[in-house]
């Protein structure tokens, strides 16, 4: 992979979001597993760092006074009022213990997309990176905002149309027909890792 001028943004990957524990777990857990995301995706972030890529880790999480989140919207509101349970070093904050390792750097914020409130574009700008292949849960939510920012700011963003799910199929398929068109494109697992080798 020439200049590492691929990375991947592996989104929400976290206890909160993807465990029955978790504060999502009661909506996500379930979908998650049954989907059988968290061993693709795990298997996509270590072909694609084999192939050269940095692996960018996001965590939404609440600092000691808030940190940048604004309550606007319900979602906010909802984790505003559990903050406790989104603090960095809290249980449901931590990365799932399949990808606690693959980590090349990784960017606490509160926002949804992981571009936002956080330095992310510059320090991917500074690495010569141009495309990004996001990754995560879920991908109406995190998913779908990352991508729509990152191709505001001018990045070519693939979304890893296996490595993404969503509460319900239904809710995840209009998401990547979305993306689809507003992105560089939904791309699998298998064609992401051959685009990050002849980058």
């Amino acid at each position: 992979m020439g200049e590492r001028r691929c990375a991947v943004l592996a989104l929400h990957w976290q206890v909160n979001v993807i465990k029955p524990e978790g504060f999502f777990g009661g909506m996500l857990a379930e979908p998650v597993a049954r989907s059988g995301v968290v061993e693709r995706a795990a298997r996509f972030h270590a072909a694609a760092a084999e192939a050269g890529a940095d692996l960018v880790f996001t965590r939404f999480t609440i600092p000691e006074g808030e940190g940048q989140l604004v309550r606007n919207t319900g979602f906010m509101q909802a984790v505003g009022e559990a903050q406790e349970s989104f603090r960095p070093d809290a249980p449901g904050s931590a990365l799932i213990p399949e990808m606690a390792n693959q980590p090349n750097h990784v960017v606490d914020n509160q926002k949804l997309s992981g571009l936002a409130g956080n330095d992310l574009a510059a320090w991917l700008r500074d690495r010569d990176v141009d495309t990004l292949f996001l990754t995560g849960v879920a991908t109406n939510l995190t998913v779908e905002q990352t991508a729509r920012h990152a191709t505001d700011l001018g990045f070519h963003v693939r979304v890893v149309s296996d490595c993404v799910t969503a509460a319900d199929e239904q809710t995840h398929e209009a998401s990547l027909a979305n993306l689809d068109l507003t992105t560089a494109g939904c791309v699998t697992a298998a064609e992401a890792v051959q685009q990050a080798y002849n980058a």
